[in-house]
């Protein structure tokens, strides 16, 4: 199966030329639609929610990710193969966690160019025809590279919101294995106690919790946790004891 994930949004034409894409050279192979609203020019922050996507995905997913604001520049497209599924896409930190993650992680400079490479839509152009490449088990022309890093990860205790839902609940990269629910988070110079379920607070009463993916969120039970705290993507949050 080959999976795409993006920033592209749900409207406009560019899912659907990548899809046209992926019809025409992997006829037959499903599409999932994984993801079209990740942290819009965040490329580490699509990276830390891919990376909590990834246990989801069957061992042998093609993932097709764009979230690539330098498009067009120097940075490489590159092909990545963690644990067995193949991530294709720019590299420019995206895919930094999911091989960090991986008990086993390669990368390769994508080599193999089309006819026609517009400077401006990747996705469509070469990322597409690679992920079709990989699922029908054709070769692509590739050069090993290690990947790129942006900057270093944060200290302990230290994330930001990665991703706000539609009910304005703010998903963090922080692992909740790691946070003790005794402990507090703090968001904007608040401090938001721990809860299991929505169910366990008064409404509209802010909490944290362990998401379904395995992360801390911050919710108001039955209201918008991004409008109480005044928060959007990349707001800093930390474990506070």
């Amino acid at each position: 199966m080959i999976f795409l994930f993006d920033d592209f949004g749900w409207q406009g034409p560019y899912t659907g030329q990548m899809k046209t894409v992926l019809a025409q050279r992997a006829a037959g192979i499903p599409v999932i639609d994984l993801m079209h609203d990740a942290p819009a020019f965040r490329p580490q922050a699509a990276g830390a929610l891919l990376a909590a996507l990834v246990p989801w995905l069957p061992p042998d997913a093609v993932v097709l990710a764009v979230v690539d604001p330098g498009v067009g520049t120097e940075r490489l497209p590159c092909l990545v193969e963690a644990d067995g599924r193949h991530f294709v896409g720019p590299d420019n930190g995206l895919f930094a966690r999911v091989a960090q993650r991986a008990d086993s992680a390669r990368a390769w400079r994508i080599d193999w160019r089309p006819e026609t490479l517009s400077a401006s839509f990747h996705g469509r152009d070469l990322f597409a025809p690679v992920a079709a490449m990989l699922a029908t088990g054709q070769a692509v022309e590739r050069t090993p590279i290690m990947l790129r890093v942006p900057s270093p990860p944060a200290a302990a205790g230290e994330g930001e919101v990665i991703y706000i839902d539609g009910y304005g609940n703010a998903m963090t990269d922080l692992g909740a294995a790691e946070v003790p629910p005794a402990a507090m988070i703090r968001v904007d110079g608040h401090a938001i106690r721990h809860a299991r379920t929505f169910g366990e607070v008064p409404a509209a009463e802010g909490f944290w919790y362990a998401n379904s993916l395995g992360l801390v969120e911050v919710a108001v039970n039955q209201g918008s946790a991004a409008q109480r705290y005044g928060l959007e993507i990349g707001a800093p949050v930390q474990v506070a004891g």
